[in-house]
């Protein structure tokens, strides 16, 4: 049975090993130390102001996926929106059911916080992403397009270029 759950601080190790599975998949080879990503991860969910929010499902006691998210404002009307920002479940867990009990979590969470909209992203290439939330019964919305400043791009734009 899949539990899906708020990250705990005493969940940090497993969570940082699931993300580390997940930019792997993403085609990611040098990592940062441990202790860095460990301090990062911490800062970013359970500092002062926390900056986002996860959720990691178990099965067995064993860590198989996780989803981390916030809150935006304004959406529509000036109401808030629950955004998805990762979804990742390990591998030999796919298919079987993990994805979705997460997808439905933050649903709920979304529902309980008044949230008008629960949306998210995937990759281009990524069909099995796509597939699996077209299963969900949630159709993609194509009237907004997505932009990224990184790099020397963004230095560029934060120095007024």
């Amino acid at each position: 049975m899949t539990v899906v759950a708020p990250i705990q601080p005493g969940d940090l190790e497993a969570f940082a090993a699931l993300a580390e599975e997940m930019d792997r998949f993403y085609g990611t080879t040098e990592f940062d130390p441990l202790d860095v990503r460990l301090r990062q991860i911490e800062e970013a969910l359970f500092g002062d102001q926390p900056w986002a929010y996860a959720l990691i499902a178990w099965t067995d006691d064993q860590p198989v996926g996780f989803a981390t998210y916030s809150f935006l404002w304004p959406a529509a009307g000036f109401t808030r929106s629950l955004f998805l920002k990762e979804l990742y479940v390990i591998e030999t867990a796919r298919r079987a059911g993990v994805g979705k009990a997460i997808m439905q979590s933050l649903a709920e969470i979304a529902v309980k916080t008044d949230c008008s909209r629960f949306e998210w992203q995937t990759d281009t290439p990524n069909t099995k992403a796509q597939r699996f939330y077209a299963d969900l019964g949630i159709a993609v919305d194509e009237s907004k397009l997505f932009y990224r400043a990184q790099g020397e791009a963004l230095r560029t734009l934060a120095h007024g270029g």
